[in-house]
């Protein structure tokens, strides 16, 4: 069993990467019923929440059917963060994430997610403000560093684990990477393999299979995994890999019934949470995600991006659904 503070998680838990405008309650909610163990919210600005923001604040929101659950917050200023935590506090999550890692220049540009890289010091002050301001436990997820120049992951996770944080979560790759070429996982082993941690250490970066998944575990040998880019449009993934761990067997591949389901499933949850303009609206960026790689879809994509009201999803639902049960019973 892996604990963060009082949170108890399953022996090897997969946990969902917060991501900017996807990790929102009605994806959580999808991931949460097809097997991830700890979600995060999308990223908070800590100066918008003092600013009480519509938008920061709306990320506030968490449900109890989600939990464990824990509200994610940047920022670059200590007294900021300080009071974020507090604000944050008051919604009960479970815990509470500092983001260092996030690479958008629009954010390090503010000194903030991986701009704070460059500065452990600074690291380290914004993180004691965050741990002394809030009863909750406190996680931090952060990369390697700036640069291949300038990796600084060992001194980071001492550092941190020092100022009463209760996991760390390493992105395995540098802030210069951004999302490109290949994690280096090696970090991470050996953070799991320095006798002064204590504190349990999460990976993250490119685990897009099940195989993946249980080579990674087995050889660099931390506390669970976080999927981020993955999840996307396949909630599926973390069933998959807990069977796959289990078993060595591959679950079967979700069917188009499947994937309309998640489709109908995230649209309606995303209009009980956003409104039916706004929900529906925003699930367009979705849509083709849960049908990557499926054959002839694109004839159906402008018709979802063309759906105001969930009576629109139902019946372009079942048009869709009847092709692909035709198509089938052609080839």
């Amino acid at each position: 069993m892996v604990k963060i503070g009082n949170i108890e998680l399953p022996e090897f838990p997969l946990l969902l990467a917060p991501m900017e405008d996807v990790s929102d309650p009605p994806f959580r909610r999808l991931c949460k019923m097809h097997g991830a163990d700890l979600m995060y919210s999308e990223f908070i600005s800590s100066e918008g929440l003092i600013r009480d923001a519509m938008k920061s604040r709306k990320k506030l929101d968490i449900f109890d059917y989600e939990r464990p659950v824990g509200i994610q917050i940047f920022g670059g200023d200590e007294e900021a963060m300080a009071m974020s935590a507090r604000i944050v506090e008051t919604v009960n999550p479970d815990l509470v994430d500092i983001n260092f890692g996030c690479p958008v220049k629009k954010v390090v540009c503010k000194g903030a997610g991986a701009g704070v890289l460059k500065d452990i010091d600074l690291m380290v002050r914004l993180t004691k403000a965050v741990v002394s301001s809030t009863h909750l436990p406190v996680t931090v997820k952060t990369r390697l560093g700036w640069d291949s120049t300038s990796i600084n992951i060992d001194e980071v996770a001492e550092r941190l684990q020092e100022t009463g944080i209760k996991a760390l979560t390493i992105h395995a790759r540098t802030r210069a990477q951004m999302y490109k070429g290949e994690a280096d996982w090696e970090h991470i082993s050996r953070i799991k393999q320095n006798p002064n941690i204590e504190i349990p250490i999460f990976g993250n970066g490119d685990i897009d299979s099940p195989e993946k998944a249980l080579e990674y575990k087995q050889k660099y040998a931390c506390d669970g995994i976080m999927i981020g880019r993955a999840a996307i449009g396949y909630p599926w993934i973390f069933n998959e890999i807990k069977h796959f761990f289990e078993t060595g067997e591959h679950l079967a591949e979700p069917t188009i019934s499947d994937r309309l389901l998640a489709v109908r499933q995230h649209a309606e949850w995303s209009v009980e949470w956003k409104g039916e303009k706004l929900g529906l609206i925003e699930m367009r960026q979705h849509y083709s995600n849960y049908f990557r790689g499926i054959p002839h879809f694109k004839e159906f994509r402008k018709k979802f991006l063309e759906v105001y009201t969930l009576e629109e999803i139902d019946a372009l639902i079942k048009e869709t659904e009847l092709f692909y049960e035709e198509y089938q019973a052609q080839i």
